[in-house]
C-alpha cells in the first residue's frame, strides 16, 4: 500500500545530473538576495538572487567535475554513476537552507511513501554549505538523519562537536586550528599586543572565542581590543572601532570576518588614514581580489593571511571550457545555473528577454559564445584553494560509497554483519564508512577525517606584496600543518615576506618591552598581563632570563651579582692574616713574644744580680714563659678557622692565662709570707712557701684550668661555622664556642684568680719597699680585670672577624700590661741603672723612707 504525499516546492537555482547515486551540493554562486515584503494576505513571492559570484559558480562546477571524472574511473564505484543537485544559497541562509531540505526530500511536487517507509533517499550525502552558519543550521536539522554533509569552507570550530553534529565532516581545518595557526605567526614574530575584530556571526564569535582562550593557554600573548564588525553601512560604529586601532599601541591586527567586512573597514581605515598596521587575515579574506586594489594596498599591503591548501585538479580547466548553456531550460529555476553564468560573462540574455533589453541596447545570448575570447576569472585555474576542498570532498564521499559497496555479505559492519545494497542505500551507513575513509589525491596530499569529522590540517601562509608598477600579488611564503609524529608546526621563507613599513623589517608590537634579566615582571594593575614594569630583584635573588615572572633565590652559600642576572659565590671574611688588622695582630703578638724572649734573656744572663734573685727567679722564668705563651695563642685566632685551631685556642688562651695569673697570685702571696716573718713569732709562716710549695700551688691552679678545658673540648666542643646571618652577602667563618657554659667557666676561674691576685696585692701595697713588690702586682692586675672586663661588652657586640680581633686585642693587652708593669721597672735597674742592683740598694730603700 502507497500513500502519495503533497508538498510545496522552493524556487531555487540549481543544476543537475541523474545517476544511479545523487550527492548534493550547496554553492553561493550569488552574493546576496533581495527579499520581497512579506504581507501575510497572498502567498509570498520568492527572494531574487543579486550579484553572480563567479568563483562561487567554479566551486559547484568542480564538483560537477569531479563526479563526471569518478564516472570514467572504472577503479572507483564500477557499474555505478554518480549523479548531482546543486543549489545556490544566494549567500542568505534561509536560501540555503532550503536548498538543503530540497536535497533531502527532493524536487517532485508528490512522492509516494511505502509503507514500511523504505526507499532511497533524494541524495546520499551533501557537499557543503559556504558559511559556518548556514552548516551549522543545516547540520542541526539534517544530522538528526544521520544525513552526511562535507564542507569545503565551513570553519567554525563548534561545528567539531560530534554530540550535536554527528554526521557533519569537512575538508577544511576547523578554525581552532586557523587560530593555532595564527598564534604560532604571532609567536615567530614576538607579537604579543594585538587587536582582534570579528565578524558578527558564528564564524567570528567562535573564532574569537578560541583565540582568547589558546592564547590565554600558550602564553604567546594578549589583546589591544576586540571588536565586532557590523554588517551592512553603519558608518558610526565603524569610526568608532577605527578610533580605537589608531588610539591603540598595538601595531598588529587580526582579522576574522568576510570581504563585505572588510570593504567597509577599509573605507573609514582610508578616511582616517590609518596607516602602520600590520594586518593578519584568515582565510576567509586572504584570497579577496575585491581588497587587493591600488587604492587600499597602501594600507593593506605587506598581509600576512592564512589560506586554504592550494592544490592542482589536472583536467578541471578543459572541463570548464566544455560548459554550455541549456537553450531549452533557461527560464527554468530547476537548472539555470549555467545560463546565469552565461549571462553574466557575456553581458546578455537569452531569449526572451526582460522588457526593455533589447530596446536598451542589450545583446542575446546565442550559446555559441566562446570562453576563451573572454577574460574571466573563471578560467584562472592557477590558484585553486576552495576548489581543491570541493574535490577532496567529492572524492571523500566517493571512496566511503565505493567501501560500503565492496562489503562482502555476512562481514559487514552492520547488525548481523550484514552490508548496505545499492537498492536499499542509508546515509547514516555512508556515515560509518565515511569516518574510515582514508585516500590521497593526485596531488599528493592524504585526506582522512579523525573523530570529530576535520581533516589532516593543513594551510598556506600568504603575503600580499604591492609591487613598484603599482600591481598586486599574493605569494604563499609558507606552510603551517599538523603532522601525526611532529604535531603543528609553521614554516617561514622570512626572506620572500613583504613588509610595509619605511624599515622593511616586522614592526614591533609589544604592550610592554621584555624585561631584561635581573628583572622580574610586574603586571600593571588594571591591564592584561602583557602590561608590565620591570622590577629589579631584590638582593639575593637573581633572573637570568628574559621576561621572568618571578626572581628566583641564590643557593645558601652565593649572593646574586650587582646585575641580578647570576649568583657568585659569597665572599668569605674572617681574620686573615692577609689584611691590615690581621697583619697589625701578628705583629703585635710577635713583638710580645719576642720581648718576652729579650726579658729572659737580660733575666737569665743576670740571674745571680740582687735584683733578680730578689724578686724570686723561679716563678719570674715561668711568668716571662707563661707570658710567651699567652702572646703566641693570640695566633690561633688569627686565619680560617678550623677545627684544631678552633679546640686549642680558647683551651691555650685559658691555660696560659691562668699560668700567667697564677704565678703572680703566688709571687703575691710570698711577698705578704715574707713580710709576716719578718715579724717576731711570725717565721712558722714561711715553711708553707717554701719553692716546693709555690710550684705546687701554681701547678694545681693551672691543673683546675686544663681540667675545665678537657671536659669542655668533650662534652661540647668548639667548631668552625659559616655564619650567614651578620651579612647577606658573605659568609662569616668563625669559631662557635660549643657551650657558652664552658666558655663563661673558663673566663669566670681567670676572672677569680686575677682578683684575688689584685685584692692580695691590694693589701700588700704599703708592705716596706725592700719587700715590697705589691705595688707593681696591683698595677698590673688593676690593668689585667681593666682589659677584661671591658672585653666582655665588646666581645658581645661585634660582628665576625671583629669579635676575634677584640678577643686577640684584649690578649695582648693585658699580657703587655703584665710584662711591662711587671718587669719594665726591673729592666730599668738592670739594664740603666745597674748601680741600684745590688742588695745593698735593694735592702736600703726601705730606710731611705
Amino acid at each position: 500500500m502507497t500513500k502519495r504525499i503533497q508538498k510545496g516546492q522552493f524556487h531555487l537555482n540549481a543544476m543537475h545530473k541523474p545517476g544511479d547515486v545523487v550527492l548534493g551540493g550547496l554553492f553561493e554562486v550569488h552574493y546576496t538576495s533581495v527579499f520581497p515584503q512579506w504581507t501575510f494576505t497572498s502567498e509570498p513571492r520568492q527572494p531574487s538572487c543579486q550579484g553572480f559570484d563567479t568563483l562561487g559558480f567554479r566551486y559547484a562546477q568542480t564538483m560537477a567535475f569531479a563526479i563526471d571524472e569518478i564516472n570514467r574511473n572504472s577503479n572507483l564505484l564500477p557499474n555505478v554513476t554518480l549523479g548531482y543537485s546543486l543549489y545556490d544559497n544566494c549567500g542568505a541562509l534561509v536560501i540555503g537552507f532550503s536548498g538543503a531540505l530540497s536535497l533531502a526530500s527532493g524536487r517532485e511536487k508528490q512522492f509516494q511513501l511505502q509503507e514500511n517507509c523504505l526507499g532511497p533517499p533524494p541524495v546520499l550525502g551533501i557537499v557543503g554549505d559556504s558559511f559556518s552558519t548556514a552548516s551549522i543550521a543545516t547540520s542541526n536539522v539534517l544530522g538528526l538523519y544521520k544525513m552526511p554533509i562535507v564542507s569545503y569552507f565551513a570553519t567554525c570550530s563548534c561545528l567539531s562537536d560530534r554530540q550535536k553534529f554527528p554526521s557533519f565532516f569537512r575538508t577544511i581545518p576547523s578554525d581552532a586550528f586557523q587560530v593555532r595557526a595564527i598564534i604560532q605567526i604571532l609567536k615567530r614574530f614576538g607579537w604579543t599586543w594585538a587587536g582582534l575584530l570579528i565578524s558578527d556571526d558564528d564564524y567570528g564569535l567562535h573564532a574569537a572565542r578560541s583565540f582568547q582562550s589558546d592564547l590565554a593557554q600558550s602564553g604567546g600573548g594578549c589583546l589591544a581590543y576586540l571588536e565586532v564588525l557590523p554588517w551592512g553601512n553603519d558608518p558610526a560604529e565603524l569610526k568608532r572601532i577605527v578610533d580605537i586601532m589608531k588610539k591603540s599601541t598595538a601595531r598588529v591586527v587580526i582579522v576574522f570576518a568576510h570581504e563585505s567586512n572588510m570593504i567597509g573597514l577599509m573605507e573609514e581605515v582610508i578616511k582616517q588614514n590609518v596607516t602602520g598596521l600590520q594586518w593578519i587575515a584568515s582565510e576567509a579574506w586572504t584570497a579577496a581580489a575585491g581588497l587587493q586594489t591600488p587604492r587600499l594596498m597602501p594600507y593593506l599591503g605587506g598581509t600576512l593571511g592564512i589560506a586554504i591548501r592550494r592544490g592542482e585538479i589536472a583536467g578541471l580547466k578543459d572541463f570548464l571550457l566544455r560548459i554550455r548553456p541549456d537553450l531549452h531550460h533557461n527560464n527554468s529555476y530547476g537548472n539555470n545555473l549555467v545560463n546565469k553564468f552565461w549571462e553574466d560573462t557575456f553581458r546578455c540574455r537569452f531569449a526572451p528577454p526582460p522588457t526593455g533589453w533589447v530596446e536598451s541596447g542589450g545583446a542575446l545570448c546565442t550559446g555559441d559564445e566562446d570562453l576563451e575570447n573572454v577574460e574571466t576569472e573563471f578560467l584562472d585555474v592557477s590558484n585553486l584553494r576552495p576548489e581543491y576542498n570541493v574535490y577532496k570532498a567529492v572524492y571523500a564521499l566517493a571512496y566511503a560509497l565505493d567501501d560500503m559497496l565492496q562489503c562482502v555479505p555476512g562481514r559487514g559492519p552492520f547488525s548481523r554483519r550484514s552490508c548496505a545494497t545499492l537498492q536499499r542505500l542509508e546515509p547514516w551507513q555512508l556515515v560509518y564508512y565515511l569516518q574510515k575513509v582514508n585516500f590521497t589525491t593526485p596531488f599528493g596530499d592524504q585526506v582522512s577525517f579523525d573523530e570529530n569529522g576535520d581533516a589532516l590540517p593543513i594551510y598556506d601562509v600568504m603575503n600580499w606584496l604591492w609591487l613598484p608598477d603599482g600591481q598586486t600579488k599574493v605569494r604563499n611564503v609558507g606552510e603551517v600543518k599538523k603532522s601525526v609524529f611532529k604535531g603543528e608546526e609553521i614554516t617561514l621563507d622570512e626572506d620572500k615576506i613583504f613588509w610595509n613599513f619605511q624599515s622593511k623589517e616586522p614592526p614591533r608590537s609589544v604592550c610592554s618591552e621584555s624585561c631584561p634579566p635581573g628583572t622580574r615582571m610586574a603586571r600593571k594593575k588594571g591591564q592584561p598581563e602583557c602590561c608590565f614594569d620591570c622590577i629589579p630583584c631584590s638582593e639575593g635573588k637573581i633572573s637570568n632570563k628574559t621576561d621572568s615572572r618571578e626572581c628566583i633565590s641564590c643557593p645558601v652559600d652565593f649572593w646574586s651579582n650587582s646585575q641580578r642576572d647570576h649568583c657568585v659565590p659569597k665572599k668569605i671574611e674572617f681574620l686573615s692574616y692577609h689584611e691590615p688588622l690581621g697583619i697589625c695582630l701578628t705583629t703585635t703578638s710577635l713583638l710580645g713574644t719576642f720581648i718576652c724572649a729579650v726579658v729572659l734573656g737580660i733575666f737569665t744572663r743576670h740571674r745571680s744580680t740582687p735584683m733578680v734573685r730578689a724578686n724570686n727567679s723561679e716563678l719570674s722564668f715561668l711568668l716571662l714563659v707563661s707570658l710567651k705563651l699567652c702572646f703566641l695563642c693570640s695566633l690561633l685566632f688569627i686565619g680560617r678557622p678550623r677545627l684544631w685551631t678552633c679546640q686549642l685556642r680558647h683551651a691555650a688562651f685559658g691555660i696560659s692565662f691562668v699560668l700567667c695569673v697564677s704565678c703572680i697570685l703566688v709571687k703575691t702571696m710570698v711577698v705578704l709570707a715574707v713580710f709576716k716573718a719578718s715579724k717576731p713569732g711570725g717565721g712558722a709562716s714561711l715553711k708553707w712557701f717554701g719553692a716546693v710549695q709555690q710550684r705546687g700551688t701554681v701547678l694545681a691552679l693551672t691543673s683546675i684550668q686544663a681540667a675545665i678545658c678537657t671536659t669542655w673540648l668533650v662534652s661540647s666542643s668548639p667548631a668552625p661555622h659559616k655564619n650567614t646571618q651578620y651579612h647577606n652577602d658573605k659568609i662569616v667563618y668563625e669559631c662557635v664556642v660549643g657551650s657558652t657554659v664552658g666558655f663563661a667557666v673558663l673566663l669566670g676561674y681567670i676572672g677569680l684568680l686575677a682578683i684575688l691576685s689584685f685584692l692580695l696585692a691590694f693589701l700588700a701595697r704599703n708592705l716596706p719597699d725592700n719587700f715590697n713588690e705589691a705595688k707593681f702586682i696591683t698595677f698590673s692586675m688593676l690593668i689585667f680585670c681593666a682589659v677584661w672586663v671591658a672585653f666582655v661588652p665588646a666581645y658581645v657586640n661585634s660582628p665576625g672577624k671583629y669579635a676575634d680581633a677584640v678577643e686577640v686585642f684584649a690578649i695582648l693587652a693585658s699580657s703587655f700590661g703584665l710584662l711591662v708593669a711587671l718587669f719594665g721597672p726591673k729592666c730599668y735597674i738592670i739594664l740603666l741603672r745597674p748601680e741600684r742592683n745590688t742588695k745593698k740598694a735593694i735592702m736600703g730603700r726601705g730606710i731611705t723612707k
